[in-house]
């Protein structure tokens, strides 16, 4: 039986370029604070995909989701979207995280030690 290849998948290799080179700021912000395994030796990847969904951030080893919210997600279908999202990703074992855009700007420090609160290996 052949099993369907679920993570990072060639269909989204073009969308997962884009986004990561179409990024906002508040992407481009913490993606500064958490490359180069700079947040406590964990490597995170920028627009990882799994399944169809492509994730803000990803470690790996923790198996930690980190998405940064615009206004889109603050609206009754991005709210829907989000939520279904969530339950499928913890149901392939894979913590989900969530942060308004300002946050990075405002309290970049709350924001990394929040993301440090849930590292569990």
């Amino acid at each position: 039986m052949k099993h369907e290849q679920l993570y990072n998948k060639p269909g989204l290799k073009e969308l997962r370029k884009k986004l990561r080179n179409n990024g906002t700021a508040a992407e481009a912000t913490l993606w500064t604070m958490l490359n180069n395994k700079q947040l406590e030796g964990r490597k995170f990847r920028r627009q990882y995909s799994v399944d169809k969904y492509i994730l803000d951030f990803y470690c790996t080893s923790e198996r930690l989701c980190i998405e940064l919210d615009g206004a889109d997600h603050y609206t009754t279908a991005g709210f829907a979207y989000d939520q279904e999202r969530t339950v499928y990703l913890n149901s392939q074992n894979i913590r989900v995280i969530r942060f308004e855009n300002q946050e990075v700007f405002k309290h970049p420090e709350a924001v990394l030690e929040e993301i440090k609160r849930h590292f569990v290996r």
